[in-house]
């Protein structure tokens, strides 16, 4: 580990071995070394890489994994030392990536990935395709090295999936525009932290919930309809992690899109775990590549039900005195989280006084499913409402017959 990692090395190999274990891998050991920077040769230095050899030998392993981005250098020299193949952090994640992708988006996203990942580490992979090709043409000529027509099917590869992504992420852009126009609060956090166990219990959504790492890589949307009749969507994204590669914030952009135009993210974090504070941290990060870093947020403690002293939680109120820790398994603290989401509305939204003629009365269904209702008072003119809605709502409300009242100074609250 590099010197000023704010982790321990207990953290750091407990959140390792998950990710091995989710990718069906049985570890069988582990090994730590502190440096100020990693061995540019090796990584380790050079009594460890021939330490982890031995460990290697005695344990009879397939493969070593380490918990950090490796040079293809790197790789290829810990390779011939140890004997087995090695994998970085990143190809760990992209191989767990590629098996719980389901839909033709998240599998071409993953496949991007994974060439963009590829391409450097060609030489390292395959290096048979230092031969030459045949010459070709009238001269001849030295031929074109195998490598290079293989790096140029690459290139091909990765614009053919570039151009299927643009051509969903085209049709995704305007299926979000095709949607009624309601409060939109997206689900960001932490891989594992209970976002899709939350969506299912808001909104019965049916949204597969394991206690795996990125058990789900889509977005999901779905109605959620809050105390009082209001109707919000609700978005499930891809869970975050710390040290997640580039390539995959990149291919997964057009996924994590659509939530992030959200009007507030609802920020998700084990609030059980050793390091919640650092999940935080790590999913500032990807928010903040993202340029998704000042929307409107609230944060929610997770795993209320696991932790045995809630004192253990004032470090994480001390980053948002604003947090509210919540049990998804038993619903404790979730109508805080509703109230404080309806308070938030309140904040952003106008608060407005109309009249609706009883010639407009096919509007009442879309006021209560859009907007908050504060008050109904039934005259001779017809139905007049003071409702809290987004500026868009009450513009389509206008344009189909509502007409905005000016009440009088000081005018007694009409009854409901």
């Amino acid at each position: 580990m590099p010197t000023g990692d704010p982790r321990t090395a207990a953290e750091a190999l407990s959140e390792l071995q998950q990710l091995a274990e989710t990718a069906d891998f049985v570890p069988a050991g582990c090994m730590v070394q502190h440096r100020r920077i990693p061995d540019a040769h090796g990584y380790l230095g050079a009594g460890k890489l021939a330490e982890l050899a031995e460990v290697v030998k005695l344990a009879h392993s397939g493969c070593v994994i380490c918990d950090d981005s490796l040079t293809p250098n790197q790789m290829r020299n810990i390779e011939n030392t140890v004997g087995v193949p090695v994998m970085d952090r990143s190809e760990l994640i992209l191989q767990i990536f590629g098996t719980h992708a389901r839909t033709p988006q998240a599998r071409m996203q993953v496949e991007l990935a994974s060439l963009q990942y590829e391409m450097p580490r060609l030489r390292r992979r395959w290096t048979h395709l230092e031969r030459q090709r045949g010459g070709i043409g009238i001269r001849g000529g030295a031929g074109e090295k195998q490598i290079d027509v293989d790096r140029n099917l690459l290139r091909t590869r990765i614009a053919s999936v570039n151009r299927g992504l643009k051509r969903i992420e085209q049709h995704k852009v305007r299926a979000v525009q095709a949607r009624p126009d309601l409060f939109t609060v997206a689900l960001v956090g932490y891989t594992n932290a209970g976002k899709s166990s939350l969506m299912n219990r808001l909104t019965d959504a049916g949204v597969l919930a394991e206690n795996k790492l990125f058990s789900t890589l889509d977005t999901r949307t779905r109605p959620w309809r809050l105390p009082g009749g209001r109707t919000v969507l609700l978005t499930d994204t891809v869970g975050f992690l710390r040290k997640l590669p580039h390539q995959l914030v990149a291919s997964f952009h057009a996924t994590l899109e659509e939530a992030l135009h959200a009007d507030l993210l609802l920020v998700l974090v084990d609030g059980s775990s050793s390091e919640a504070a650092e999940q935080l941290t790590a999913v500032d990060e990807v928010l903040s590549t993202l340029k998704a870093d000042n929307l409107p947020r609230l944060t929610v403690l997770n795993k209320l039900d696991l932790v045995e002293d809630r004192a253990t939680l004032a470090p994480l109120w001390r980053i948002d005195p604003h947090a509210i820790a919540v049990s998804v398994q038993d619903g404790e603290g979730l109508p805080v989280v509703m109230t404080s989401i309806q308070n938030h509305l309140a904040a952003v939204e106008n608060r407005v006084e109309l009249l609706l003629p009883h010639t407009a009365g096919a509007l009442h269904a879309e006021i209560r499913t859009r907007a908050t209702v504060l008050s109904e008072f039934y005259t001779e003119d017809g139905c007049l409402m003071e409702i809290q809605a987004s500026p868009a709502i009450l513009g389509r409300l206008m344009a189909g017959g509502a007409r905005a009242v000016q009440r009088p100074p000081n005018a007694p609250d009409q009854p409901e």
